[in-house]
């Protein structure tokens, strides 16, 4: 067991790591209606399409210059078919594909299986995630100066993934452990014998200097709790909110806008046609230099999911979007052995 304070090695600026992940870089979901999510993430979001076919969509936001970091593909229940992590050079593929068929996870070579992408390799991790690791993807036009094309959210680019998982600490184990992610964050409640700082409940986690690459958070998993968008900056969020309410589209609005205490980041949560968790992001931190300390937060602290101390829709702790096993079918999935909610929110 590691904990967020733990040393880690480091080689080369960074983390020792069995492979090179730079930073989470795109997402493949499920959908039931290919049209009505075009409208919806490329419509209303403002994300660009890059390519489509009849049964799948490619799409990138203003500032990505690889060909995307949303693949939207027709099924016939939601789900998530993967999520994506770039990584260093061409070796480091070999490299995760040995990682994980020494661990006994299914593993597989994937040649021009999406779009604008030649090789990756994708394995269903310890965890139960369907996860895809990739080194080269076709270039893009960067839309980042094409102010007369940016409309919606003003999204410029994919920033993170939060996992719902029923075991954080080992989830954290892993991510931090094994694979060379730093922590920027925590949520822990009391202490507890043999564990002083008290047990996870969330972390966040990051290769890319911002807070995070990967949030874990408590609950039955393995299942994607959401997605996230770097938007331009905050008035690009609260400007959409007043799109969809202009559109009556405001159902589309689960949670926000506001501010977290973790992390800092202004946010805006939506739910797309199909029910997938999308979050609006900007504005947090830098977190590359080397003497970066993690920073805890109590699970009894009304701050630490909205710094304005806003309640959290019991939702959004309770539904996910399942993801995919090397069968086709959902992941079955594990009820959390930790709950945050049931820990009693303090006044600050």
């Amino acid at each position: 067991m590691v904990r967020p304070g733990d040393r880690q090695t480091w080689a080369g600026g960074r983390p020792a790591a069995p492979f090179d992940i730079v930073r989470a870089a795109h997402c493949e979901l499920i959908v039931t209606d290919l049209a009505r999510s075009r409208e919806f993430y490329a419509g209303a979001l403002g994300l660009a399409v890059t390519e489509e076919t009849a049964r799948a969509l490619y799409l990138r936001g203003y500032e990505d210059r690889h060909h995307h970091c949303l693949a939207l593909r027709l099924g016939p229940r939601p789900a998530v078919g993967h999520v994506a992590f770039l990584v260093a050079s061409e070796d480091d593929l070999g490299r995760a594909a040995t990682y994980y068929r020494a661990r006994g996870c299914p593993v597989r070579i994937v040649e021009r299986e999406n779009a604008g992408q030649p090789r990756a390799v994708r394995v269903h991790d310890p965890l139960g995630f369907p996860l895809e690791f990739f080194a080269n993807m076709t270039m893009a036009e960067s839309l980042l100066q094409r102010y007369d094309l940016h409309r919606g959210a003003r999204i410029m680019r994919l920033d993170h993934f939060n996992l719902h998982v029923p075991d954080v600490q080992a989830a954290f184990d892993y991510y931090y452990g094994a694979l060379g992610f730093r922590c920027s964050e925590y949520i822990a409640g009391d202490p507890a014998p043999g564990v002083p700082d008290g047990p996870l409940y969330a972390a966040w986690l990051f290769r890319k200097p911002n807070v995070h690459d990967v949030a874990l958070t408590a609950g039955a998993g393995p299942r994607l709790h959401h997605l996230a968008f770097w938007t331009a900056d905050t008035d690009a969020i609260i400007g959409f909110c007043d799109q969809l309410g202009g559109a009556g589209r405001y159902a589309a609005i689960e949670r926000g806008p506001g501010r977290h205490g973790i992390g800092n980041a202004f946010y805006l949560y939506l739910r797309d046609p199909d029910g997938h968790r999308v979050e609006l992001y900007t504005s947090d931190y830098w977190t590359g230099d080397p003497d970066l300390q993690p920073r805890r937060w109590s699970a009894g602290n009304a701050q630490r999911r909205s710094f304005w101390g806003h309640e959290v829709p019991e939702r959004w702790y309770r539904e996910s979007s399942e993801v995919l096993g090397p069968d086709g079918l959902p992941v079955p999935l594990s009820e959390p052995a930790a709950n945050e909610r049931a820990v009693e929110v303090l006044p600050q």
